[in-house]
């Protein structure tokens, strides 16, 4: 054994592992990533800095800067477009994430604890459905409840009426069909993983005692998603909160959100100071709201 030890000893020594430099921190730097020489740490830092800076603080400074022009702040807190943006942006969120909580737990129910044939490739399937554009789901939609769609097609067959009765995309609520559509997936997927870590011993001992099966889904699994629900939900909220491209495809005229605003102003009325105004307090919103995804996240990971 303590043959062995020199060599690997000696090795280590070449590449440069033994007297590395320190960084920040007390932690051994790697030989492999400093090639034997002292560098300093603060090098390694300095491109992914300046790509940010680049790409991302450098606009969004621009923003900062443009929506700071005299008077721009007041004209458009004050503005009655701004607060009924704000009122529909929220409402839509609030209702888009209620919506995606019940569906999603119903579904993610059923595919973990309900036995059927091609379950597993459904729970699979959910992945694939994370990486669809959303604007492809209100598409669908379109073609299933637009004007010309497939439902109104029927129902002027079967009637014989000049128009079917199929209207409501154009509404406030076809945008939060589309977006609880849209965002379910997003639920489900925290709650899956957290139903494939629950005790099933627990579900059968509640069941041999006679609890219904309403009362496990309340009293023993309800309790064990609640972290997952709570991660799954701080997240939709954040997502339909910065939603552009459902409301823009639903062709929702009367529905204007905070993007749908910034959109308005900046490219319909080239009013680029009240467009940036509006987009800092959407940035600032969605900032707060991921941060509480991030502690709820957090809280969940710890749990596990």
């Amino acid at each position: 054994m303590g043959s062995a030890a020199r060599p690997l000893t000696g090795a280590r020594a070449a590449l440069g592992e033994v007297g590395s430099p320190q960084p920040q921190g007390g932690r051994r730097a790697p030989a492999w990533l400093w090639g034997g020489r002292c560098a300093p740490a603060w090098l390694w830092g300095l491109p992914p800095l300046l790509a940010l800076g680049v790409v991302f603080l450098y606009p969004l400074g621009l923003v900062v800067q443009e929506s700071l022009a005299p008077g721009a702040y007041a004209d458009v807190l004050t503005s009655r477009a701004f607060r009924e943006a704000l009122g529909t942006t929220v409402w839509l969120a609030v209702g888009a994430t209620v919506g995606c909580l019940v569906l999603g737990f119903t579904l993610a129910l059923v595919i973990a604890f309900v036995p059927f044939p091609g379950g597993r490739a459904v729970a699979k399937s959910i992945d694939v459905f994370l990486s669809f554009p959303s604007f492809l789901i209100t598409l669908a939609l379109l073609f299933l409840y637009g004007t010309v769609g497939i439902a109104n097609g029927l129902w002027t067959d079967a009637t014989g009426a000049p128009e079917g009765p199929f209207r409501f995309l154009a509404t406030p609520w076809g945008v939060l069909l589309a977006e609880v559509t849209y965002f379910t997936p997003f639920v489900m997927r925290p709650l899956l993983a957290a139903f494939s870590q629950l005790d099933t011993a627990q579900l059968e001992a509640a069941s041999s005692l006679g609890a219904r099966p309403a009362r496990i889904v309340r009293q023993v699994i309800l309790p064990e998603a609640l972290p997952a629900l709570a991660a799954g939900g701080s997240l939709v909220l954040v997502l339909c909160l910065n939603e552009f491209g459902i409301v823009l495809f639903t062709g929702a005229k009367g529905v204007t959100t905070l993007p749908m605003l910034v959109y308005g102003k900046a490219i319909l009325e080239s009013d680029y100071p009240a467009a940036c105004v509006v987009a800092v307090v959407n940035i600032a919103i969605s900032v707060g709201l991921y941060a509480v995804y991030r502690v709820v996240s957090r809280r969940v990971g710890a749990q596990r």
